[in-house]
């Protein structure tokens, strides 16, 4: 049984989000990992790998799925802390030291979710279920509230 959540070298950071968990929280202005050949529109402003989101300018409430390879997850969650607007998907990795360095310190709220997230591949199939589970991270009150009272399952947790 495979125990490692992290990527291998032939892991892919290509999966997409599921439609229904953009749709339920809401509108975002920026997403700045977006798939370079989206199934559907994640923000009203998308940078891909060959744009380098974390290189340009970050407005409006931010949608974060950012690529789990290191050290590209960590900057961008930095960026989103800095930022202090938006919705990060993460893997529930509480004890890794982004989560005890960053999240912790700098994020509003955290749901964790009931269901693993099915997340879909670049061709438009949906994967597997993951082998670890899933959490949004909420940066700023407001994100705070959407996340409070979004319709997807898991625990709501207040954290600052």
């Amino acid at each position: 049984m495979n125990t490692r959540f992290e990527r291998t070298e032939k892991a892919s950071d290509e999966w997409y989000t599921p439609k229904e968990v953009l749709e339920a929280l809401g509108k975002f202005d920026l997403d700045p990992c977006a798939p370079v050949s989206p199934l559907w529109p994640t923000a009203t402003v998308m940078y891909d790998k060959h744009i380098d989101g974390l290189s340009q300018k970050w407005e409006g409430r931010v949608w974060l799925n950012p690529p789990y390879s290191r050290p590209l997850i960590e900057q961008f969650v930095l960026r989103l802390a800095e930022h202090d607007n938006g919705i990060a998907l993460l893997y529930n990795r509480c004890d890794s030291r982004m989560f005890q360095d960053i999240i912790f310190k700098k994020a509003i709220a955290m749901k964790f979710l009931r269901h693993r997230i099915r997340f879909y591949r670049p061709n438009g199939t949906r994967g597997d279920s993951p082998g670890c589970g899933s959490i949004l991270i909420a940066f700023g009150k407001d994100n705070a509230e959407i996340l409070k009272a979004c319709t997807i399952e898991g625990k709501y947790i207040q954290i600052n």
